[in-house]
């Protein structure tokens, strides 16, 4: 009897464990679920809709004549696309690039921005924020259902405001908020 009354011991003690482990774990679990619920939402820009915009804006130029580069970055300034035409001078792929993260950035149309360092002298050191900032026309952010998802930039056409009407096509075909007026 004695070895009946060991065995019954033995499966009490996992099964004693197995509760308490079972416990802390219930117990702890209403403490992550608010953690994932502080997580911040962040809407994100499809890269098919990126390739999409990139598209449009290559279209719009090249149909005037002009080539160029364009380039979509995210939120965060980071490249999610680019396509340079044929015959585009080497620069535009910087100069896109850089426009489109200026946009996404500052969360300005890049020609607003120079303006405004043009009238502003204390903000020409914005000029110099970091190696990446380029406030030359061009550069338009992305703004889906009132939320900036990233930066569209187009470098080459022969003056920035045609550069800021191909970003502006791009922004169009994805049914992103117009950033640069319509023009009369």
């Amino acid at each position: 009897m004695a070895c009946v009354h060991l065995q019954d011991i033995r499966r009490a003690v996992p099964m004693a464990c197995r509760l308490m482990i079972a416990t802390a774990c219930v117990m702890l679990m209403p403490y992550t679920v608010p953690a994932a619920d502080e997580l911040p939402k962040e809407a994100v820009l499809p890269l098919g809709l990126a390739g999409k915009a990139i598209q449009a804006s290559l279209d719009s130029c090249s149909k005037d004549g002009y080539r160029v580069s364009v380039a979509i970055v995210d939120r965060g300034g980071v490249l999610r696309a680019m396509a340079r035409s044929d015959g585009a001078g080497p620069h535009t792929v910087d100069s896109s690039r850089k426009k489109a993260y200026t946009a996404a950035s500052l969360r300005r149309p890049t020609t607003e921005l120079a303006e405004l360092v043009a009238k502003v002298q204390a903000l020409q050191a914005l000029r110099d924020m970091n190696d990446q900032v380029l406030i030359l026309g061009g550069g338009l952010p992305i703004e889906i259902g009132g939320e900036i998802v990233g930066g569209i930039g187009v470098g080459g056409a022969p003056g920035a405001h045609l550069d800021d009407a191909c970003a502006q096509a791009g922004l169009d075909a994805i049914g992103a908020a117009p950033k640069v007026p319509a023009s009369k």
